[in-house]
């Protein structure tokens, strides 16, 4: 192993600032991701756009934005501070 690789410490989801983010993108996305899910199942209307909803529309806008919460949960528990410290 790299000297990198074994002097890492364990950092939580909460203690830098890009962590932080991280976390708090990856749970708007998840809020929003069962939104869309909710809406495409009821047949639901975008509460901003007015876009008419149906089941196809719904799944497909929440699988994006769960990879997206995915990535950005992934990014906050594995990314390492940058060029700071």
């Amino acid at each position: 192993m790299t000297s990198s690789t074994t002097s890492t410490s364990d950092r939580g989801l909460l203690e830098t600032r890009f962590s932080m983010g991280a976390t708090a993108v990856a749970g708007v996305a998840v809020l929003l991701a069962l939104a869309f899910g909710w809406l495409g199942y009821t047949d639901g209307v975008l509460p901003v756009l007015g876009y008419q909803m149906n089941i196809l529309s719904g799944m497909v806008g929440m699988l994006f934005l769960a990879g997206v919460a995915l990535v950005a949960f992934v990014a906050a528990s594995y990314m390492e501070p940058g060029l700071g410290e």
